[in-house]
């Protein structure tokens, strides 16, 4: 086993008083704080036999209004929501999805007993999106984009959130 680190600084005393001060004062100076943990969100298809859990910070929730999400959602848009592919985990009784090629190149995961698209990845791609309506907590999820605008159906009005990640104008 390898040997325990020695400490940096001097040692304290530990009785509750003075850690509940060294905490607060560590704190303050950023010694000894760990990380924030990174979010868990669960999402899961509509009979739960696929479910899923993806670990980070939402990136590019938009809607999509293109020819394939039409027609494999049966509406006008579907709402997709970006996280890094190796931070996905199937934890389901049904295990991963089944896999269908909508292009040569993209692949998207649906739940082979219920029906319900869960995800989309590109080949070779760092990220995978997950239908937004598939995660059960959706805060940070409103849409910054709509792709194919032009083919969403005339009676769709979509307003979207601001992008964060827009340029911001310069203050005077």
């Amino acid at each position: 086993m390898p040997a325990s680190p020695r400490p940096s600084g001097p040692i304290r005393p530990t009785n509750s008083a003075n850690a509940i001060n060294r905490s607060v004062s560590d704190m303050a100076l950023g010694i000894g704080t760990a990380a924030p943990m990174p979010e868990v969100r669960t999402g899961r298809c509509l009979c739960g036999d696929i479910s899923y859990e993806v670990t980070g910070v939402p990136d590019d929730p938009h809607l999509c209004s293109c020819r394939h999400e039409t027609r494999i959602s049966g509406g006008p848009a579907v709402l997709w929501v970006g996280f890094r592919r190796d931070s996905l985990r199937w934890v389901g009784p049904g295990g991963e999805p089944t896999w269908y090629a909508s292009w040569p190149t993209l692949r998207r995961g649906f739940c082979p007993r219920c029906g319900s698209q869960l995800v989309s990845v590109a080949d070779g791609a760092d990220m995978i999106m997950v239908t937004g309506f598939s995660l059960d907590d959706r805060s940070g999820t409103d849409p910054v984009g709509h792709s194919f605008r032009e083919e969403a159906v005339p009676w769709m009005t979509v307003t979207l959130a601001p992008d964060p990640h827009a340029p911001q104008p310069a203050s005077t």
